[in-house]
């Protein structure tokens, strides 16, 4: 099977950022704001340190959007500006006739997370630039900050990743269809669909269900998105260049639950393991990102730490602040 990497094609650094029009976020109201960023879509917090340490950029994941409003509010009461982008035919960017997260290159992503890191970049100026990215959102964010590593003007300052999709034997999709069906049907046939199932962690999730969080389920959907044999070999391909070894230049934490566990109705740690992806095989695929890669370990997270029960996600926000705020000691010291 080919293996050349899909996100690790530097994306045109002399492309200017466009003029932003800001405007009250639609779905989580006056504290935030929206504008288009090309295909993608950026918000930000209305609320702000008056002098921030440093900027926060948050990437989703698949079947995903930007909804954690207590993300936001827990970056900024650190001392931080809260900013987040949704990707092109995800949440606040699915357009009408888009297949939601469909992609046949990683690269067209990592092009939104570039616009939005620069967009960040020139709102913010001479501040850090950390990016918080989860699930396939922290692959692609990986495979971007490789190609960022020689442009220490344009790449990010720190990354954090929670619960990466680093390993595609992690979410248990090749019991399903081998590497090489995907490559094959990738290129033939980009919108077979390869696998797909209900999402009982999103099912779980949801407030109406008894669960803790609101969202739209339009935009995160408790009956799942298809995987698509396009974007399936788009991820493969990507997760094949990982494994030889990425070379990103800043430091970056990977937070993972303690376990992982089916996403069945009839698990009883449903809410206390990460039951999309196998956090072993995380682990392990994360010493291929670079040479500064720290872990944090979450006891009883779920596969989006910031979506767990009181007691785990007070947990990692607070151990990922730490971190964030550790690495940004000698920046720390200029305020």
């Amino acid at each position: 099977m080919s293996a050349q990497p899909d996100a690790t094609d530097a994306v045109d650094p002399a492309a200017p950022a466009p003029a932003l029009g800001w405007t009250t976020d639609a779905l989580l109201g006056p504290a935030f704001e929206a504008a288009p960023l090309g295909e993608a879509t950026i918000v930000r917090a209305v609320f702000r340190p008056a002098r921030p340490r440093a900027a926060i950029l948050h990437v989703h994941g698949y079947n995903d959007y930007f909804f954690q409003d207590h993300l936001a509010r827990a970056v900024v009461a650190a001392g931080y500006a809260f900013y987040a982008v949704d990707l092109r035919r995800a949440g606040r960017s699915l357009r009408p006739g888009d297949v939601p997260h469909f992609a046949t290159s990683l690269r067209e992503l990592a092009e939104d997370i570039d616009a939005a890191a620069r967009t960040v970049r020139e709102l913010e100026p001479g501040t850090p630039l950390v990016v918080h990215a989860h699930s396939t959102g922290g692959l692609t964010t990986s495979m971007w900050a490789h190609t960022r590593r020689d442009a220490p003007d344009r790449a990010p300052d720190l990354i954090v990743l929670d619960s990466p999709f680093l390993n595609l034997h992690a979410a248990g999709l090749l019991r399903v269809v081998n590497a090489g069906v995907v490559e094959v049907l990738g290129r033939t046939r980009p919108m077979a669909v390869l696998s797909t199932s209900p999402s009982m962690y999103a099912t779980y999730q949801l407030r109406a269900n008894g669960g803790r969080w609101d969202f739209d389920t339009t935009l995160k959907r408790p009956e799942g998105v298809p995987a698509r044999a396009g974007w399936l070999r788009a991820v493969v391909r990507a997760q094949a260049r990982l494994a030889r070894g990425l070379d990103i230049a800043c430091p970056v934490l990977v937070a993972t639950s303690a376990a992982s566990g089916p996403d069945s109705p009839d698990n009883p740690l449903l809410d206390a393991q990460d039951t999309i992806l196998d956090v072993q095989l995380i682990e392990a695929r994360a010493k291929r990102l670079g040479d500064r890669v720290d872990q944090l370990v979450v006891e009883g997270g779920v596969h989006d730490l910031t979506l767990s029960a009181d007691g785990p996600r007070t947990a990692y926000l607070e151990g990922m602040l730490s971190w964030v705020a550790t690495h940004l000691g000698a920046t720390d010291d200029a305020w």
